[in-house]
C-alpha cells in the first residue's frame, strides 16, 4: 500500500512539474535528495557497525550475561514469556540500557538482534 502512495506522490510531482515548466527543478531535486539519502545511509552504517562490534565484544567477554543476570528480576516481570536464561534477554537489557541513556543509534541494532 505504501508503495502506491510513494508512486502516486512522485507521479503527481512529475506531472505538475511538467505542466508548470519546472521539470528541471523536479529532476535536480530528485538527484540532490538521492545524494542526501546515500550520505545518510553511509553514516548510519558506520554507527551500526561500531555498536554491533561493541555488542560482539561484550557478548564474547560475558559482560552481557552478567548484566542480564543482575537485571533478571526486572526482565522476568517485563517479559514473562521469555525464559530467564534465553540469549535474547541480554540483547533486550542492552537495548533498554541504550534507550535509557539516549543512545538511539546504539539501541537500533540491539533491538533488531533481540
Amino acid at each position: 500500500m505504501l508503495n502506491y502512495i510513494w508512486f502516486g506522490m512522485m507521479f503527481i510531482a512529475v506531472v505538475v512539474g511538467t505542466f508548470t515548466g519546472n521539470i528541471d527543478a523536479v529532476t535536480e531535486a530528485a538527484i540532490d535528495m538521492a545524494k542526501v539519502a546515500v550520505n545518510l545511509a553511509i553514516g548510519l552504517i558506520g554507527i551500526m557497525a561500531l555498536w554491533l562490534g561493541i555488542m560482539k565484544i561484550a557478548e564474547e567477554s560475558g559482560l552481557i550475561r552478567i548484566i542480564a543476570r543482575g537485571l533478571r528480576p526486572i526482565t522476568i516481570r517485563l517479559f514473562p514469556d521469555v525464559p530467564p536464561d534465553h540469549p535474547a534477554i541480554g540483547s533486550i537489557v542492552l537495548n533498554m540500557s541504550a534507550n535509557i541513556l539516549g543512545l538511539g543509534n546504539a539501541a537500533t541494532p540491539l533491538g533488531l538482534k533481540a
